[in-house]
């Protein structure tokens, strides 16, 4: 799990610069079109290379959260137990789960170390309102990792709702973890076991 989270955390530097992209690009134009230029930020900011966690997270939060649509990646991490949960419960689920992925993701990011990213053309019919764009991450002395982004079009322009790496779905993984603590505690225990994760990040940035 934990060399899954970190090749998700770096597979998000290709979505830092989109929102300077034109949204009438494809989503695989999009992610290829903004690597570079995010790869040669990351390469020059030696805070970020250095762990500064206040400065990745405002990062994260200003160029990764556009992006993300965290509302249908609660739904799919919830699975049926999102239908029993409160509009309250829900909201509280959204903001729980974006902060842990932010700060997993902001955790790794300065892991980043020179690795190329090759991506595949998306296949997908022009009006289809979904897409996988696939990746390629290569690294010196290491296998290739196949990084998949599961993504939809919006009217703001294409979201990213799902990210699978070598065969395995984030959201999938997350959910095996939260029908468990909804087992055990109920959905207000599962808020409050994210809260805590949340909280106990703060504590140590």
């Amino acid at each position: 799990m934990i060399r899954i989270v970190n090749w998700l955390s770096l597979s998000l530097i290709a979505l830092y610069a989109a929102a300077a992209v034109s949204q009438d690009l494809g989503p695989d134009e999009l992610v290829k079109n903004t690597t570079q230029e995010v790869i040669s930020v990351i390469k020059q900011d030696k805070d970020i290379q250095t762990g500064d966690r206040n400065k990745i997270y405002a990062l994260v939060q200003e160029k990764v959260l556009p992006h993300f649509d965290f509302k249908r990646m609660s739904q799919l991490a919830m699975g049926k137990n999102w239908r029993q949960a409160t509009p309250q419960q829900q909201e509280s689920l959204i903001k729980e789960f974006s902060s842990l992925l932010v700060r997993t993701y902001a955790v790794s990011l300065s892991q980043y170390r020179n690795q190329v990213i090759e991506f595949r053309p998306a296949r997908r019919e022009p009006d289809a309102k979904e897409a996988t764009v696939k990746s390629v991450f290569l690294q010196s002395g290491r296998e290739p990792v196949a990084v998949d982004y599961g993504m939809f079009k919006t009217p703001a322009g294409w979201k990213v709702f799902n990210i699978t790496v070598e065969g395995v779905s984030l959201v999938e993984n997350y959910r095996s973890t939260f029908n468990e603590q909804v087992r055990k505690s109920g959905i207000d225990g599962l808020i409050k076991t994210l809260s805590e994760r949340n909280k106990g990040a703060d504590s140590k940035s």
